[in-house]
This record gives C-alpha cells, sequence and structure tokens, in this order.
C-alpha cells in the first residue's frame, strides 16, 4: 500500500503557479503528510499531439495512478479568460475511467491560480476549476477567514483557493494563504484516513 499523500497537480507557463504549487507543498507537509508535486504537458495547436512522456527538468507529468491514488487533491492553473489552461483542462477530460470507478469520491479537494492583473479572472477560474472535481465526487474546500492573510493581502489570496498576481515573487500574504491551504486539505484528508480506520 503506497504512502498516504496530496496530490498537487498544476500546469505553469512561466512559473507562478509552480511557485504557488510549492507552497501548497510546505504546508501540506507541515501538517504532516506527504506532498506530490506533478505537471501535465503542453497541448499542440492540433490537440492531438502532447509533449514527452518525462519532462528533462522540474517535476513529473501526472499519471492517472497519481490522480487514482492520492489522498487529497489541490489543482493549480494559470488563469485563460477566465478560465483554467487548456493543457490540464485536456488532462481532466481523460479522466473518464476514473469517474466510472469513483477512484476520486470523498477526497478533499481545493483550487490555485496565478493571473497577469489583479483582476484577471482568478476567482471565475477558481469556481470553474471547481466543476469537474464535483463530477468526480470529490469534497470542496476553500480557506475559511480565520486565515488573516485574506484580509491582509493586497495582491492574491481568495476564500475559493490561494491565488498570485504574477511577480517576480510571492507576497508574504500569498505564501501564507498557500500554506493554510496546504495544510487543511492535509488535515482533512488526515481525518478521513481516521475515520476509515476506526470503521
Amino acid at each position: 500500500m503506497t504512502k498516504p499523500y496530496i496530490l498537487v497537480l498544476y500546469y505553469s507557463r512561466n512559473g507562478h503557479v509552480k511557485m504557488l504549487a510549492e507552497q501548497l507543498a510546505q504546508g501540506i507537509e507541515m501538517a504532516g503528510m506527504e506532498a506530490r508535486l506533478r505537471t501535465v504537458p503542453s497541448v499542440s495547436a492540433d490537440f492531438e499531439s502532447t509533449a514527452e512522456s518525462i519532462p528533462e527538468t522540474g517535476d513529473l507529468y501526472c499519471s492517472q495512478e497519481d490522480l487514482a491514488n492520492c489522498n487529497g487533491l489541490l489543482l493549480g492553473s494559470p488563469t485563460r479568460f477566465g478560465n483554467m489552461a487548456a493543457p490540464l483542462k485536456y488532462f481532466l477530460d481523460n479522466t473518464g475511467g476514473l469517474w466510472a470507478s469513483g477512484a476520486l469520491i470523498d477526497k478533499p479537494a481545493g483550487v490555485f491560480t496565478s493571473s497577469s492583473s489583479i483582476h484577471g479572472g482568478q476567482e471565475s477560474t477558481l469556481l470553474s476549476m471547481m466543476i469537474p472535481l464535483m463530477h468526480h465526487g470529490m469534497l470542496i474546500a476553500g480557506i475559511p477567514y480565520s486565515e488573516s492573510a485574506l484580509t491582509a493581502t493586497q495582491k492574491g489570496g481568495t476564500p475559493y483557493g490561494a491565488s498570485h498576481v504574477e511577480a517576480d515573487q510571492l507576497t508574504p500574504e500569498e505564501q501564507t494563504i498557500c500554506q493554510a491551504q496546504g495544510k487543511r486539505i492535509a488535515s482533512l484528508a488526515l481525518q478521513l484516513l481516521n475515520n476509515s480506520q476506526k470503521v
């Protein structure tokens, strides 16, 4: 049996979403769970071919098994006209087998994003990313306002999920919000695991 882990699955073209993913992973590990970072390949203009199966550098490409066996999921994408980027949508569109088997039912999930401007469609992107996760039967969890960085941030960060307004670095508030979201998803996953072992 594999060690319990939270899958941090993201697509990042310019590295901003990857910065968020790394902070979310820190939060997951602070809560005592393994964080497994995975990405997805770009899709070609004809949508028929994708990049090689193993990237030369950086995080590995996500497999169906990575997703099926996770104990929780954090899904991240840059904003694309108020929606997730095509490579991530392409990956999710191919998870029908997992949907049919119910592999993700009752697992906690959250979403995160980055945009080039403060009104660049972050919240609509986050909300639209939740839809396929709900179809999979996942338990969607945002960030409660008990996290004080939500009211202090002047850049990214929403109750729907961590976010970032593109810059070379995350602000301290953006980092705090990411770590809080990572901790929350990991804590929920641990509670569910503990409850299932008591039954």
